[in-house]
């Protein structure tokens, strides 16, 4: 509430990142994004000896080497089994996060990465390539599940003056993950003939973790409160988080909420796609994440080595590049989550994918030249990482913030499906499909990611509008004319509680 008075007004408390706070958003992000970023890259570096392991093992099943499309499909259909299941767990997200609550799901999840652990470590005595597959849709379900539960958790936990910074921190652990698994997956470490069983088989002590540890911390007040209507342990959760026991004043803004969630119910996502005051910002979040993954970041992280090669980088250098670019992904990503408050939201996204497009013109040029140009393969690295550059400071994590300040309390779950579904299907495409286009197009696939960087750059110059320090009228004001929609505060578009929750706020929002 008020910790001092000001000419007799009180002055809102500030929250701050208490040590408790602190560790629930570690211990969230670690044993769930973390393991988001590793699946995406652990089967990069071991790719030669997995493939080896599945001709192998059908030879000794059919008598016969395997031949070379099949081959392609079978890892093909391995990398892109993932975001399959990523797919499938974000349809998941709504009903289990109303079951089990924020905290309960992501416990939940570990499932989905404990028994895929050991159905991977076990696939080589198994002798069963098959399993590989299967284990890597599950560990996507898991993927797809803590990609929209972990940013609900931490935004429903954490303060307003700390919800930007820690809304990025999913993403700064995706990064750490990937960068984990192309140190592991370094030759000498367990990139090579007998430890890829093992590196894939890691992805469970992250949950392990967690298991262990995010049962001691609370689970979110928000959910509590409103969901299971239970004041006294919201009251408690809070005072643990906040680290003052005076949090009466987050207590009534949860009230106010939860007056407006009675008075408008929770829109499905059939009731979503049918509301026309939403229908620019829904596509405005559909575009940014089918650009954000069909903009090829992943073919990236799922093919490094290989386009690496193809660049021309020597083979025992491609494994140190590779782990080079991935910790210049997660300085650029922690670089983010200072910045994002200060230049706002549309700026970082602008620039970015207007890097990214840049960066993948030059690579074609670069991949074009090089059998003429003996110091090509240095600039087909350097526009690497100026893509992986211009994709970690917007697209990469800013998607789900916009998400996340384009929709109301209600609308919010149900966009986040959308999102993730978007998400997901658009990630599996470029898994599936890039190592047929490295093939038929050779250094020229690159030009599509080119193409789709632009057109979303477009979209976004055109369409989205800046969202940061706006109010939730604010924002539908922006949208409104576009939409073609007439907000008042008597349509149930935005009930005057969702207004109200603070004299200041209304002041700033209310343009009447």
């Amino acid at each position: 509430m008020a910790d001092t008075e000001e000419w007799g007004k009180p002055v809102e408390r500030k929250g701050r990142l208490t040590v408790v706070l602190a560790l629930a958003t570690l211990i969230a992000a670690f044993g769930s994004s973390f393991q988001y970023g590793y699946n995406v890259s652990a089967v990069n570096s071991p790719s030669q000896f997995m493939q080896q392991f599945y001709n192998t093992t059908y030879t000794e099943r059919y008598h016969s080497p395997m031949e070379e499309n099949v081959l392609t499909l079978l890892w093909s259909l391995s990398v892109s089994m993932f975001p399959l299941g990523g797919f499938f767990g974000s349809l998941m997200v709504a009903p289990l996060v109303n079951k089990f609550g924020r905290k309960g799901t992501l416990l939940f999840n570990n499932i989905f990465s404990i028994v895929p652990a050991i159905m991977m470590g076990v696939s080589e005595i198994a002798k069963s390539y098959e399993i590989i597959i299967v284990a890597r849709f599950i560990v996507g379900i898991c993927a797809g599940l803590s990609s929209n539960v972990v940013p609900m958790y931490l935004g429903e936990i954490a303060p307003k003056n700390l919800r930007g910074a820690l809304g990025i921190v999913p993403q700064l652990f995706i990064t750490v993950g990937i960068l984990c698994a192309q140190v592991l997956g370094i030759r000498n470490i367990l990139g090579n003939s007998t430890g890829w069983t093992l590196m894939l088989g890691l992805t469970g002590i992250p949950a392990a973790i967690q298991l262990l540890l995010l049962p001691f911390f609370p689970e979110s007040p928000r959910y509590m409160l409103i969901q299971n209507g239970d004041e006294k342990k919201a009251t408690k959760a809070l005072q643990r988080l906040r680290g003052w026991d005076d949090v009466d004043s987050e207590l009534l803004e949860m009230r106010q909420e939860d007056q407006s969630e009675k008075a408008e119910g929770h829109l499905s996502v059939f009731s979503l796609l049918s509301q026309r005051s939403l229908r620019w910002q829904l596509i405005s979040i559909v575009v940014m994440n089918m650009g954000q993954q069909l903009s090829g970041v992943n073919a990236i992280y799922y093919y490094a080595d290989s386009i690496y090669g193809s660049a021309g980088v020597k083979e025992s250098d491609i494994q140190y590049v590779t782990v080079g670019t991935g910790a210049v992904n997660v300085f650029m990503t922690v670089t983010a989550v200072f910045i994002v408050e200060a230049s706002g939201r549309r700026l970082l996204l602008l620039c970015g994918f207007g890097i990214c497009c840049g960066a993948c013109v030059l690579l074609t040029v670069a991949l074009n030249l090089q059998e003429t140009v003996t110091w090509m393969p240095y600039v087909s690295i350097a526009c690497v990482i100026i893509y992986v550059i211009g994709h970690a400071i917007g697209p990469s994590p800013i998607p789900y913030v916009v998400a996340t300040e384009m929709f109301r309390q209600t609308a919010r779950p149900a966009a986040f499906m959308v999102a993730g579904s978007v998400h997901w299907l658009s990630n599996f495409i470029v898994g599936l499909i890039f190592p047929f286009l490295e093939r038929g197009l050779g250094p020229y696939s690159f030009i599509i990611f080119a193409v789709i960087c632009l057109v979303t750059l477009i979209y976004i110059w055109l369409v989205v509008p800046e969202t940061k320090k706006k109010t939730f009228l604010e924002v539908f004001q922006m949208f409104a004319k576009r939409n073609k929609v007439e907000l008042n505060l008597g349509d149930g578009d935005l009930p005057l509680k969702e207004l109200k929750e603070s004299p200041e706020d209304a002041q700033k929002a209310t343009p009447f």
